[in-house]
Order: C-alpha cells, then structure tokens, then sequence
C-alpha cells in the first residue's frame, strides 16, 4: 500500500469503535457479496449509472466545502473520489478488509468516504464507530447508501408472489435503513455536525428480468444470509412481473425506485460550533412568540 501521509498506519480491527467486543447480528452473507462483486467486474461500466450519479453527487457536495484533504480513504467503492487510498476496492484495491473491521489505526484520515457501499455491512454502528476513529479531529466524513425507499416495488412483487406460490417468503431484497435510523446512528457514532439527506432515482425497465440483470451486473444480487438457497422456479418470477405490471408501471413499464441517502459529518474537535447548554438562552420562547 502507497500512503500519502506516512502517519497512517495499521492495527488489528476491533469489534466496535470503543474497543469492546459485542454481538453482531449477520444480516448479510459477506463470502457471497465478494461473489457477487467479483462477478460484476468484467462488466460493471454498464451498469454503474447510479454509482457514477451518486460519485458525482458526493464531489459535488465535498467541493462546497474550501479544505484540503490531504489523507483521504474510500472505503468498498466501485467509483471512488479521487485521490483516495482504497479499501476493498473492486477496481484497483489497496487494502483489502472488511468494512465491518477496519485496519487503520486512529487519527489516521482527514476526509473519509464511501460510495453506495456501507448498506451491505453487518455492523454498521461499529463500521461508523471506527470511521470516526480513523479520522483525524475535525476530520470529514462523507458518504451515500441505498436507502429504505429502495426497490419497494420489487420487494413486495416478490413477497407477493411468494405467499400466492409458496408456504412463506424468503428475503429477496437487501433490508435499507431509511434516513431516520442513519441520523441515529452518526450520533451514536459521536459525529459532529451530522447532515443527513436523500435523493429519489426513478429508473424505468421493459421487463423485470432487465431490473434483475442491472442488480446483478452492479453486484447487488441477493446476499442475504437467510435467503433461500433452493433455486426460485420461473413461475415465481412470472406472477412476481404480472403483480409489478399491475401496480407499479407507466406506460408499459415497470418502475423501479432507488433511494440514496447522503451522510456527512466530522470528527469532533474543540474549535466546532457546539449547542447551547440547556436554559442558557437569553430569551424566552414565549416572548419569541409574541
């Protein structure tokens, strides 16, 4: 690995950003995401739409801020910011670890970024936990993930398929936290000055089996750990695409919602803006109001 900084440095991961190991529940089958994505490399430039949109949309909000980065990392990018070292990078990889534990010792980054990656990690409180930690103070923190709104259509044409087909439904598309449960958890990670967002990409599709084609080929295939491993029967996908045409289509096509959650936040440091303590104010809301 080439640093720019010799300072950065490796340790041996912990569990969680306090150095106290827990429990962490396994929603995702880390062995077959790196199937999925190693899958997708040969082909990923015709799929990569919504990364490259949302690799834009992460610059363009990092260059309203007027600092220099000099130590920057991207953590499981496909398109990452520029002048990054790389963790987990399917293009050219640096580093190669686990999003869950991260091998870089404290105080080690000034800007961190992640793009469309962090929303298949089994421990994402302890993944921002150790973000935090990497970050030198006043470090910035800069990322985007699928969100809940993402594939809603697809997820219930699916389960919907399955009770009429099948004894039970098998988790067929990845669980996304909405932006409530992220502004939670950059506090619980102790950011400061957390800004949350989202953006709404509508994509429309002939046919379910092209939306398919486009998630494999971007390495968003289903990897969840309890998914079912017997193989789906076609009569399956065929009553799932009847129900997706008939409750989320225009014009002959089906549509496909993907949300994308922007995050951004910095490492505390003395010289932030902090709130006012509690009763220190100088008036008082009823005289605000009159």
């Amino acid at each position: 690995m080439q640093c720019m900084d010799c300072r950065v440095g490796f340790q041996p991961p912990r569990n969680d950003g306090f150095g106290e190991p827990h429990m962490t529940l396994e929603v995702f089958d880390r062995k077959q995401l790196r199937k999925n994505r190693h899958r997708a490399l040969k082909n990923f430039a015709d799929h990569d739409f919504l990364f490259q949109w949302s690799a834009k949309a992460l610059q363009d909000r990092l260059s309203d801020i007027t600092r220099d980065f000099e130590n920057r990392l991207s953590i499981g990018t496909r398109c990452a910011l520029p002048n990054s070292i790389t963790v987990d990078c399917t293009d050219t990889a640096d580093v190669i670890a686990d999003h869950d534990l991260l091998p870089f010792t404290d105080d080690s980054f000034d800007l961190v970024s992640s793009n469309l990656s962090l929303h298949s990690v089994n421990d994402l409180p302890g993944a921002l936990i150790q973000i935090n930690r990497a970050l030198k103070p006043d470090g910035f923190f800069i990322a985007s993930l699928f969100g809940g709104e993402t594939l809603h259509e697809l997820r219930d044409a699916l389960a919907q398929a399955e009770l009429k087909l099948c004894e039970g439904v098998s988790p067929r598309v990845f669980p996304f936290a909405d932006k409530q449960q992220m502004g939670d958890l950059m506090q619980r990670a102790r950011f400061a000055l957390p800004v949350i967002d989202s953006e709404i990409v509508t994509v429309t599709y002939p046919n379910m089996r092209k939306l398919l084609h486009d998630l494999r080929g971007m390495g968003e295939s289903n990897a969840i750990l309890a998914r079912s491993k017997q193989f789906a029967p076609r009569a399956l996908f065929d009553a799932a695409e009847d129900y997706y045409k008939a409750h989320y289509s225009e014009d002959g096509k089906l549509i496909a919602t993907f949300e994308i959650i922007f995050l951004a936040g910095w490492a505390p440091h003395e010289s932030q803006q902090k709130p006012l303590k509690p009763g220190s104010a100088e008036h008082s809301l009823a005289e605000a109001l009159k």
